[in-house]
């Protein structure tokens, strides 16, 4: 029972960012109708965007987290504005094929920065694991928990709380619509992308220092965040929520009691039965986007 409790606490520590891979890559797709395959380099941008804060300009951790997280806004709403605005009405094969230019773009400007060297990132936490009974969790990790968390309930109040929110679920449902009630689509589409791209940054942020940087690092998490979106169900924010926390836990369990070596199978046999059984996701429902 002991393992068990401790499997499950990691396992919503790796979930709660998959959530955040999850819900922005959803907001993305359920709202302009983008396969964002560049997803995962935007995870990358967010890890070495840290690192370069902490150990090249010496800002201060949490200082460093804001960084990546605005670098990846900023990226995210430059990316929809020269690349995604003017294929606005293309097929969506059109846009996965500009997607995976920049993921290729992305990765090796990555590499040409940064070198093939993975890169630890520094931070302010003690090595020694805190105690709770039967539990042992480094200080890092609780952090990255309650970050996860905290981000996620923001991403939640911006959709479900405010003006941004609403025009976005509206543009969702009906674009001609919300044009003519005054919803400036074009807008709501960058800060759309924006958003899904600064949480993505999140998650390679406080990931970064608990693994390496590294160029590829991007590939499996943009697999992560498409498995997660599957299971909760395409342009649902909750289900990704519960998808990432699941996908999250299953891994831990499989490394736990399977084999290490079989972290990501385990998770990716689930999504398989998933589909079999709910092709249309966990919570998938006529209305998305909320």
């Amino acid at each position: 029972m002991d393992a068990l409790l401790q499997h499950l606490v990691n396992g919503l520590v790796l979930g709660g960012t998959y959530a955040l891979l999850g819900i922005g890559l959803t907001l993305i797709f359920g709202l302009m109708n983008v396969v964002n395959f560049a997803h995962g380099e935007f995870y990358t941008l967010g890890a070495y965007a840290t690192f370069a804060a902490v150990a090249l300009s010496s800002l201060p951790f949490l200082g460093a987290l804001a960084v990546a997280v605005a670098a990846g806004v900023i990226v995210g709403a430059l990316t929809e504005v020269t690349l995604l605005r003017s294929l606005r009405g293309r097929s969506i094969d059109t846009v996965m094929l500009v997607m995976i230019g920049l993921w290729i773009a992305m990765q090796n400007g990555e590499l040409l920065i940064w070198g093939g060297v993975a890169k630890s990132i520094p931070h302010p936490f003690p090595t020694a694991p805190l105690t709770l009974g039967p539990l042992s969790i480094a200080p890092l990790r609780v952090f990255v928990l309650a970050a996860a968390l905290a981000l996620i309930l923001g991403a939640h109040l911006i959709v479900h709380r405010t003006r941004l929110g609403r025009a976005m679920r509206a543009t969702f449902q009906d674009a001609d619509t919300a044009a003519l009630m005054g919803v400036r689509i074009g807008r709501i589409h960058t800060a759309t992308f924006a958003l899904g791209s600064g949480l993505a940054a999140a998650a390679g942020a406080l990931l970064g220092p608990i693994f390496l940087a590294y160029p590829a690092m991007g590939d499996l998490a943009a697999l992560k965040a498409f498995s997660v979106v599957i299971l909760g169900g395409l342009g649902n924010v909750a289900g990704a929520t519960l998808g990432g926390l699941l996908l999250g836990i299953a891994e831990e369990l499989g490394a736990g009691y399977v084999s290490s070596g079989y972290r990501d199978a385990v998770g990716f046999i689930i999504i398989i039965l998933v589909l079999l059984l709910r092709p249309s996701g966990l919570l998938a429902r006529a209305e998305r986007v909320g």
